[in-house]
């Protein structure tokens, strides 16, 4: 393992989610979430390529819970593409909740990618929709630009930030978490989850000090 990651041309950073609804005072709140941003913000100055991911639903979308009566927040249902849990209305199309923290200062980002506005799929990572069948478009975006190496931050560590990771790895890309640069939600176990999941894909966790310059 390496002391430090000296930034190359082609490494980009994927800021995952870093909105309104998943920091203190939104309807999703992910404990801290709003710390990551000096860090993030800090981090991006060093990265030539920067993509922003944005949660972007519909009202009424399948995963609100407000979409099925006499169900709580947290339960998880059984859809066409398995499992999903049930979360309270967050990042609705057009509102507040769904936009970037104002304090989110990176001028220099290449693409913001949103993702979940299908109705009936819900979507934690950026390459790929809950059904895991339809595909985003960032895997063909990062390789025509001769992207190879994603560092991760963001929102929220044990959802959109562990299954981009994973799908990141899996689409033969070199993948690093920097852990610093995220916050947990942890519904269930989520949080032991996604260590598990990263430790057997040989995904590296780091410390954002740990990026020279």
């Amino acid at each position: 393992m390496t002391d430090s990651f000296d930034i190359r041309e082609s490494d980009v950073l994927l800021v995952v989610d870093v909105q309104n609804d998943f920091c203190p005072g939104g309807a999703l709140a992910v404990a801290h979430g709003d710390e990551v941003v000096a860090i993030i913000n800090r981090l991006a100055t060093r990265f030539r390529h920067v993509v922003l991911t944005q949660d972007w639903h519909p009202a009424g979308h399948q995963s609100f819970v407000s979409s099925h009566p006499a169900r709580k927040p947290f339960d998880v249902i059984e859809v066409a593409y398995g499992p999903q849990i049930l979360w309270p209305e967050h990042c609705v199309q057009g509102t507040r909740g769904a936009e970037f923290r104002a304090d989110l200062a990176i001028p220099h980002a290449q693409l913001v990618l949103r993702k979940g506005y299908h109705r009936a799929i819900d979507s934690y990572s950026a390459f790929y929709e809950n059904d895991r069948r339809t595909p985003t478009g960032l895997s063909a975006y990062l390789r025509e630009r001769g992207l190879e190496r994603v560092f991760f931050a963001g929102l929220a560590l044990d959802f959109c930030v562990r299954f981009s990771a994973e799908d990141a790895c899996r689409e033969r890309f070199a993948v690093v978490v920097l852990e610093d640069a995220c916050r947990a939600i942890d519904v269930d176990g989520s949080l032991a989850a996604a260590r598990a999941s990263f430790a057997a894909l040989n995904i590296e966790c780091v410390d954002s000090g740990r990026i020279a310059g």
